[in-house]
């Protein structure tokens, strides 16, 4: 069961994990938050240490590095995001590991009662033997992405203490706030300078994604009339009651994240805050078809418009913005790098598998932007969440597909 990369995958992704490195949508600066800085200082100082070329910390946070090739090929990108996810604590996460995993339930030290059961999760029980890597049950614990990062900065050490590997040139990319979409600014494609690219961001073994939902934002601000509630008869028009009456009239039995699957689309809402006399609502929208993404924009104006035309004496707005857009629209014209990944898995006696993603990655951005971006598995599973866990095994076995890919870009 052992290879010779796990030793190295569990300390890196043990000590990464270890460092709190969340982002903010609520924050203006770039990157979001500022211990981001530790992971990505980290990171420069390590890519230096083990002798990378071209490292640098961008002024728009992002590690950049280059590991030189042998031959003439393709220059290949691996992109890795070190934020991780607003949604659930990550402060003081606790990693741990389960060595040679004996097939049973999962309990967590710092919350009793929470269960990480293989009847309820079925890619748990195929991991008898493997050495599993969790939280301690009262925090995420970050393994999206940084088991992306450990794998990259694996594959990085090992090419360099081994000359002779046939390879092309391989340029290194660490990214924050990928998790609030903000990850990918406009200099990274130019600055990263590759023929194409992979961002290290997949679940289960095998999965070589090539396509991925099409994102907007969407922001509802409410304005009421605000007055002593003791005066208020026939005067004050709560915002926050409007607010309410928004939401509710937004699908909730069809268009939901937790009514939804496989190609189906959603409106999230994600945030609301305020009071009565201002309110503001924070959605996300998703679809893997453009017209779907533009068709539930429409129905957020139209439930906007119903609310404002029922109380004409509030102000409400609702601003819609562009996050990221399916990768296939630009990758399905040159399957090239997708095929390369393929081929890599199937060398490891690995099928490989091509699910549409529920979400985006930095690869959803830099296609877009012109640089050819699949998403290769990590392994992460329940993500976002405490019972959070990934295989150190399956993390070794993205790693042999990312240097099998690197031979077989340089033939």
């Amino acid at each position: 069961m052992q290879t010779k990369f796990d030793a190295e995958l569990q300390d890196r992704l043990v000590r990464y994990t270890a460092i709190d490195s969340q982002s903010d949508e609520n924050s203006p600066s770039s990157p979001s938050t500022a211990i981001q800085f530790d992971m990505l200082h980290l990171l420069r100082d390590e890519l230096t240490e083990i002798g990378a070329q071209d490292v640098q910390l961008t002024d728009y946070g992002v590690v950049l590095a280059t590991i030189p090739g042998n031959v003439e090929a393709p220059t290949v990108g691996l992109v890795a995001h070190v934020d991780t996810a607003p949604q659930f604590n990550a402060t003081g996460v606790k990693p741990r590991v389960i060595e040679r995993y004996n097939g049973g339930d999962i309990t967590f030290p710092d919350d009793p009662e929470l269960v990480l059961s293989p009847a309820d999760h079925p890619y748990l029980a195929e991991k008898l033997g493997h050495d599993l890597v969790t939280a301690s049950g009262t925090t995420l614990l970050g393994a999206d992405d940084k088991a992306g990062v450990a794998i990259i900065m694996t594959l990085a050490r090992h090419l360099l203490e081994n000359p002779d590997i046939k390879r092309g040139p391989l340029r290194i990319a660490f990214t924050p706030d990928e998790e609030i979409g903000r990850g990918v600014t406009a200099p990274l494609p130019k600055d990263l300078g590759v023929d194409f690219a992979y961002t290290l961001d997949g679940q289960d073994v095998g999965e070589i994604e090539y396509e991925s939902f099409s994102a907007d934002r969407a922001v509802i601000k409410i304005t009421g009339v605000s007055i002593h509630p003791g005066l208020a008869k026939e005067k004050m028009v709560n915002a926050a009651h409007l607010a309410a009456k928004i939401v509710q009239t937004l699908p909730q039995a069809t268009m939901t994240p937790e009514t939804t699957d496989g190609r189906e689309g959603f409106i999230h809402v994600t945030d609301m805050f305020g009071g009565s006399s201002e309110m503001e609502i924070r959605l996300i929208l998703r679809d893997f078809e453009m017209d779907g993404l533009e068709a539930k924009g429409a129905l957020v104006r139209k439930v906007c418009d119903a609310v404002q035309a029922s109380e004409p004496r509030a102000q409400i707005t609702c601003e819609i913005s562009h996050q990221y857009r399916n990768m296939r629209y630009w990758l399905e014209n040159d399957m090239t790098p997708v095929e390369l990944a393929r081929d890599a898995a199937r060398a490891h006696g690995i099928e490989p598998v091509s699910v549409p993603i529920r979400g985006g990655t930095d690869g959803s951005r830099l296609t877009e932007m012109g640089v050819p971006c699949p998403n290769i598995f990590t392994g992460m599973q329940c993500i976002h969440g405490p019972k959070e866990w990934i295989s150190i095994q399956d993390m070794a076995l993205a790693t042999d597909v990312c240097l099998t890919l690197m031979q077989k870009a340089a033939e």
